[in-house]
């Protein structure tokens, strides 16, 4: 399978089965799909079929240099992942791994974010801060299902877990300690939104997060729209300094700001724009997946709008890191020489089996996504996963048990996509969120391009 398209400037050709990335030139280009299915095809009749568009001895070279391509594996390869699927996920089901957990540690909120699909943190019930014990039993738990697995991630969650920082501190406390028994590593992360980030939590996260979540949406105006306090007040003024700190505090690494658009800023480039211009280089701003009855919702119409967005944004990234000013988008990012493996290719994050979620009193869920839906629950901390059937549901998708997902040029890199994304908007994580799926592919022929450019402007350099 091969993908091409244009974008600014530049014709890129995507193998999609090799990953092989081809800059080329117009003929080879217009030539390329012409020879996908009969590479012995005449030069006459490549000439005939193009109009007359390139002489005979032009057309010569240019399929020469594909049937060059192709020899090398780098052209017109066949799909041999669907074969493996099959053996990955009979491994992955007889022998589950656990690898990650997002520990809900406060179920409450000092924000009323209208789009959250927690609700007011609550995730549509009571409010509850997790104790000591069941976020201790937690990483028992992930340590005794983590097989050899050395590294685990833990990412504590809510609602706001700075309302419930004196467990989150006590927690980390025994993990560390329980690495020292065990030979594991713990990578815990903060997702914040702020309003508590005093210097004592920042002084800790610095000491012992491994990653950083800031949520801010954007220009003052955008932010404050969907992101008021419980009082109803804007949160931008009191977040963007603390936030600004904690960017720099850790050296423009191991964090990223990250914000949503919806259908009232679909200009959300100016967003990820201004968050850089405030001092960020790690930025991410996601499109609002919710109720399409909600004001806020994307909606058809907007999807053209946003597609150009992304273009404007790939372009001015590109202008400013010729400049020497650095942003990295995060979902721009793009690995064309390395990348996750070929399980994660496949399959995506894991969730419901080498990823859950955990509520303040020590429930699972397959995801912070599912949280309150007792169809997905799967059992507790201390009983371990007593719901069978949904693991193995879960681990049984790909991108192969997903109709239209075999077909997108984009499937090794979304990985199928969000699976409660999917089945939010078609009840079925084996269905796809249409929405999200357009801008995926978008994005990543934009984060492709720019590895183009970046290129160029390196060489260019040298």
């Amino acid at each position: 399978m091969i993908h091409r398209y244009k974008n600014n400037g530049y014709n890129i050709v995507l193998d999609v089965n090799s990953g092989a990335v081809h800059i080329v030139d117009d003929i080879v280009y217009d030539l390329i799909p012409l020879m996908e299915e009969d590479r012995d095809i005449s030069d006459k009749a490549l000439s005939e079929r193009l109009g007359g568009k390139y002489s005979i001895p032009e057309i010569k070279e240019a399929a020469s240099e594909i049937r060059e391509l192709a020899e090398s594996g780098a052209l017109y390869t066949e799909d041999s992942f669907e074969t493996y699927v099959d053996s990955f996920t009979k491994g992955k089901l007889e022998h589950p791994v656990v690898k990650a957990l997002c520990l809900h540690i406060a179920h409450d909120c000092n924000l009323r974010c209208k789009y959250c699909f927690a609700g007011k943190g609550e995730y549509h019930g009571e409010r509850s801060l997790m104790s000591a014990e069941v976020g201790c039993r937690a990483l028992d738990f992930l340590i005794e299902n983590s097989a050899g697995r050395k590294n685990l991630e833990v990412d504590f969650f809510g609602g706001e877990p700075t309302m419930n920082f004196e467990v989150v501190k006590q927690i980390v406390k025994y993990g560390r300690s329980r690495e020292q028994e065990t030979g594991k590593n713990f990578r815990f992360t903060l997702t914040t939104n702020g309003l508590l980030l005093t210097d004592e939590v920042l002084d800790f996260a610095n000491k012992e997060m491994h990653n950083l979540v800031l949520s801010i949406d954007g220009r003052k105006e955008v932010n404050d729209r969907m992101r008021p306090t419980a009082g109803g007040q804007g949160s931008y003024d009191v977040i963007l300094p603390r936030f600004k700190k904690a960017a720099e505090s850790r050296n423009q690494t191991n964090y990223y700001v990250r914000g949503t658009y919806t259908h009232y800023n679909t200009d959300f480039a100016k967003d990820v724009l201004h968050l850089h211009d405030m001092g960020f280089e790690q930025v991410s701003v996601e499109p609002v997946v919710c109720d399409p009855k909600e004001p806020y919702a994307l909606t058809e119409a907007d999807v053209p709008v946003l597609l150009e967005q992304y273009d404007i944004l790939a372009k001015e990234i590109i202008r400013r890191r010729k400049e020497g000013r650095f942003i990295n988008f995060f979902h721009f990012m793009i690995d064309l020489e390395g990348g996750p493996c070929v399980a994660k290719r496949l399959s995506g994050c894991g969730a419901g089996g080498e990823y859950l979620a955990v509520t303040p009193w020590g429930d699972l869920y397959p995801c912070h996504q599912f949280v309150g839906d007792e169809r997905f629950l799967l059992g507790n901390v201390y009983y371990g996963v007593t719901n069978k059937e949904l693991p193995e549901k879960f681990g049984r998708a790909n991108v192969y048990t997903k109709p239209e997902c075999k077909e997108c040029f984009a499937k090794f890199y979304c990985s199928g996509g969000c699976m409660a994304n999917s089945y939010h908007a078609t009840r079925d994580i084996n269905g796809n969120y249409k929405t999200g799926c357009v801008l995926q592919r978008k994005r990543i022929e934009c984060a492709i391009m720019i590895k183009a450019a970046l290129q160029d402007i390196r060489e260019a350099s040298e």
